[in-house]
């Protein structure tokens, strides 16, 4: 969730009047904000029971938004102009009518706030309105449940189609310039912007924030060694969609993926870094759990999650398919020999399964968990800056030789 610093007031003696949208099931803008800055959402609160709830949010100044329906699951989606969140997060928690509520940056000009729904529902009021002192603006959202029907009806009448937009991906550059024969990896920090990813047991750190460290710090490790340049898939914190992040490392011709995560498990003990690499069937449960909930990322940012495309199932059991995934497992176990007496592991550190994020079928990928949020000890070393350098130095050494591994046998 993002994150903002209070700041003084504006006067709002100019602007007075209230706009008030009714909804009928369409996608309705409201007034535009004034000014280039974010807009600050200084407060929040949500009230109600399973048939009507209420969410009211404060805004320094008058939000300009865009509602929006989701099905399966059905979601509530409200686009806003770049929002700087300052509130505490306990203020907008799930409850009434929605399961879970998220809200956080898009990209830096946008922002948004998802409501997936216990059942079909309907904004039958939104509005925004001068708060009693004349301070600031009120977003005011009233929700009822409807009928199955209904609900599929707003989705459908709706312009607005929540495509995946993976295809508008341009060409993000390296961090440096690469030269001729230089060996490209993606480095991808995982989850961002409104996909918060885990939260520290301890200091309440979201996930997005440690893998961002992590990947500027790799990145930058990586940099320093002859032949080998690094980019980052999001170097802020803005979200990416799972394909979007396998695009830009596609696009930019990467040799090498390489996704970097913390999560958090129910079982507080374990602990330690785990290497994942894709297969159409989990090693275990533990795989296949963790895969799911990556791959639900799309779903929280208020997104459908796109289609396989033909061609990615047409390669599946084509060679270069196959030979990709082999490199990948060629990585996994390079990292799994550097991290190897140096680096805490979990029992049976490489592990398989259906990560969506890995899906690019001519890039080798790996998927990182550094450790585990749930655990106090690794929630230490994750937040450790020393920690953060043995790490990447320990992974430059892995990229090394698988590099050296590859070119030996032709690749």
């Amino acid at each position: 969730m993002g994150k903002g610093s209070f700041r003084s007031f504006l006067s709002f003696a100019c602007r007075m009047a209230v706009t008030v949208v009714l909804l009928s099931g369409h996608s309705l803008v409201a007034h535009a904000a004034d000014g280039k800055d974010p807009l600050l959402a200084y407060d929040a609160r949500i009230a109600g029971d399973d048939a009507r709830t209420r969410i009211v949010i404060d805004f320094d100044r008058e939000p300009t938004f865009v509602v929006h329906y989701i099905a399966k699951p059905e979601r509530v989606v409200v686009d806003l102009p770049a929002t700087a969140f300052g509130f505490p997060g306990e203020k907008l928690r799930a409850r009434g009518l929605f399961r879970d509520v998220r809200y956080g940056t898009m990209d830096e000009g946008s922002a948004r706030i998802v409501l997936t729904a216990t059942k079909p529902v309907k904004l039958v009021m939104a509005k925004t309105e001068v708060d009693e002192q004349g301070k600031g603006y009120r977003l005011v959202l009233d929700a009822e449940m409807v009928p199955a029907k209904q609900f599929d009806e707003l989705v459908k009448a709706q312009s607005w189609q929540p495509s995946d937009t993976a295809a508008a991906v341009g060409p993000v550059e390296p961090v440096e310039k690469a030269a001729p024969g230089d060996f490209l990896v993606a480095v991808d920090a995982g989850h961002g912007g409104i996909d918060t990813g885990a939260i520290a047991t301890d200091t309440k750190i979201p996930e997005k924030e440690v893998t961002l460290a992590f990947a500027k710090a790799l990145a930058d490790r990586l940099n320093r060694e002859p032949g080998i340049k690094a980019f980052l898939t999001r170097s802020d914190d803005a979200f990416l969609s799972l394909s979007e992040r396998v695009t830009i490392a596609r696009q930019n011709h990467a040799g090498l993926f390489i996704s970097l995560h913390a999560d958090t498990l129910k079982q507080k003990d374990i602990r330690g870094a785990t290497v994942y690499t894709i297969s159409d069937r989990a090693s275990d449960k533990l795989a296949a759990d963790l895969a799911d909930r990556e791959n639900l990322s799309d779903q929280i940012a208020g997104k459908e999650a796109a289609a396989e495309p033909p061609e990615v199932a047409d390669i599946l059991l084509d060679l270069t398919r196959r030979e990709t995934q082999a490199f990948s497992i060629s990585m996994a176990r390079s990292v799994i020999g550097s991290f190897d007496g140096q680096v805490g592991l979990i029992n049976n550190p490489h592990r398989h399964a259906g990560f969506r994020v890995l899906q690019a079928p001519d890039v080798p990928s790996i998927l990182l968990e550094l450790g585990f949020l749930s655990n106090r000890d690794d929630e230490k070393l994750l937040l450790d800056e020393a920690w953060r350098t043995k790490i990447t130095d320990l992974l430059a050494d892995a990229v090394k030789r698988y590099r050296a591994s590859t070119l030996a046998n032709g690749g």
